[in-house]
């Protein structure tokens, strides 16, 4: 990283003595002390209902199944994506582009899960999405500091699709994600903020009175786990234990956005989606390893907003206007603040037909669509795969589900072939064994 500017440092000085946030600061003056990078976190831009490859990154504008959009240029001579994404067109020289993702399934349900875990629902083992193994990982790491904050947290999900696939599975609750703001409809606008429920102790039980509560559920807890030594039983009671730090510690502040600039509050986009991309860098600034962040509803609220299948063209060009600045500003501030090591990763559960149906719209398509990646550990400016002229068949280099997984753990600095025990007695690796990484985008 290099050395902090003379503006970023007065900005860290007067952020502590406003009592402001100083704590994401000083892991950046420690690292740009000793010449060390900070330890690497994931962020997830989740986009519910599987967004339509051709109106994204793979455009076919001289084919009758590209539509309505022009595509433009980008940072990368000679790479095209389609219009309404202008900032991060200026920004794919960071990003690398995966055109050619083959999947199985075309149902959102079991789609959700195996995108988001890296092996199809069925069977007894219930398998954790990669968002609990990851920050199981990460959070380990003897370079990231003690951090009262969950490993894993979740911003606006809709879960309903697939709850397992929001899940920790067989790792336990510990490693379950904390929920922010489920729920935040409108990705224009207005519903649920983007608060943690039951952060602050019930009316008239704080102070004393609270610790006491607590004493007494430890006792009870304790007597009964003394000869049970269960570990989901262990699980839990972490979970708690860390809920109440939680709620008692400075740990609570990183929700406050109140905290940010209004201007860059703007700039991300006062949509429920671009807050939660600035709550997003608010928590990496901490520490945290893995945060996700997802687009549910549009102006009309519907809460699989990509689920294009009327009116396509008009729900695309909506939800790229308000994904457009908040992901482009998050890639700036991550860099601005000595964080552009952090892995940033669009996609979702699968892509939308090549063809126009009569609705105007486009229906499931899992047989070739995209992901970006995007972060210093990512080789900028890479484009994987191809599709034909018509975006109908991959023409080189099928991405799997497991692919994808192993690629997503290594690009993160996680051994994809680590084992953890699965739920029936047997070793599950992070990513299925036969997985082929996408060696090429990673630095």
């Amino acid at each position: 990283m290099s050395a902090l500017s003379r503006r970023q440092a007065l900005q860290a000085f007067a952020a502590s003595a406003a009592g402001a946030s100083m704590s994401g600061w000083l892991p950046a003056l420690a690292a740009a002390a000793g010449g060390a990078k900070p330890p690497r976190s994931v962020v997830l831009l989740w986009m519910t209902g599987g967004p339509s490859q051709l109106d994204t990154f793979d455009p076919k504008p001289n084919h009758e199944n590209g539509g309505e959009f022009q595509a433009i240029d980008t940072a990368v001579p000679g790479v095209q994506i389609a219009e309404h994404l202008p900032g991060i067109a200026q920004r794919l020289d960071r990003c690398a582009v995966l055109r050619t993702l083959s999947t199985p399934e075309g149902d959102h349900g079991r789609a959700t899960y195996l995108a988001r875990t890296g092996y199809r629902p069925g069977g007894a083992i219930d398998y954790p999405t990669l968002g609990a193994a990851l920050s199981k990982e990460l959070q380990t790491q003897p370079e990231r500091p003690e951090n009262d904050l969950p490993g894993y947290i979740s911003v606006a999900p809709f879960r309903l699709a697939n709850p397992a696939a929001f899940g920790s599975g067989f790792l336990g609750p510990e490693f379950a994600p904390l929920v922010v703001g489920e729920g935040a409809g409108g990705s224009n606008g207005g519903g649920t903020e983007l608060t943690v429920r039951n952060l602050a102790p019930p009316r008239g039980a704080g102070g004393e009175r609270m610790q006491k509560r607590l004493e007494l559920l430890s006792n009870f807890e304790s007597s009964f786990a003394r000869n049970r030594p269960d570990a989901a039983l262990v699980g839990r009671r972490t979970a708690y234990e860390k809920a109440v730090r939680m709620m008692s510690g400075a740990a609570a502040g990183a929700f406050d956005l109140d905290e940010e600039p209004a201007a860059l509050r703007d700039k991300y986009g006062r949509s429920p989606f671009g807050q939660g991309c600035l709550l997003a860098r608010r928590l990496v600034e901490r520490g945290v390893p893995f945060v996700e962040v997802s687009i549910n509803g549009v102006a009309g609220g519907e809460v699989l907003p990509w689920d294009t299948h009327a009116d396509n063209f008009a729900a695309v060009q909506r939800l790229c206007e308000v994904l457009d600045p908040a992901w482009s500003t998050l890639l700036d501030d991550l860099k601005d603040r000595g964080l552009g090591d952090t892995l940033v990763v669009w996609m979702g559960e699968f892509g939308r037909t090549p063809t126009i149906n009569p609705q105007g719209g486009r229906d499931h398509f899992p047989t070739a669509w995209n992901a970006v990646m995007c972060g210093d550990g990512i080789v900028g400016g890479s484009v994987v795969g191809a599709t034909d002229e018509a975006g109908m068949e991959v023409t080189d280099r099928p991405i799997s589900a497991a692919d994808f997984a192993s690629t997503l753990c290594r690009a993160a600095g996680v051994d994809p072939w680590r084992d953890n025990l699965s739920n029936v007695g047997r070793p599950i690796r992070l990513a299925d064994p036969e997985a082929n990484p996408v060696e090429e985008i990673l630095a």
